[in-house]
């Protein structure tokens, strides 16, 4: 199954590559790029439109790695905390009343 992952994983990027390849050789029409305080040099449309896919995969993979982060250590202290719980729960039902 893990072959088969693989596999796709690297059919996905390839097809990937090659859709940003023919995107890149279709549009070489200079376009500058005007932020509020800078304007960039013209470069070709897809420079601009692949660089911010490529942003924007970054950033979403860094804000998807601090939620995951987050999330680990919520779910780590909830387990220590009902352990915690489990341990008192034993020691009462241990008790003779």
């Amino acid at each position: 199954m893990k072959y088969l992952y693989k596999i796709l994983t690297v059919l996905i990027m390839l097809a990937t590559t090659g859709v940003g390849v023919l995107f890149a050789l279709q549009n070489k029409v200079p376009v500058p790029l005007d932020l509020l305080v800078y304007t960039f040099e013209p470069r070709s449309l897809a420079l601009w439109v692949l660089a911010a896919f490529a942003l924007g995969g970054l950033l979403g993979m860094l804000i998807s790695s601090v939620i995951m982060v987050r999330m680990r250590a919520s779910f780590s202290s909830t387990r220590r905390q009902l352990t915690a719980a489990r341990t008192e729960l034993d020691k009462l039902r241990s008790i003779d009343v």
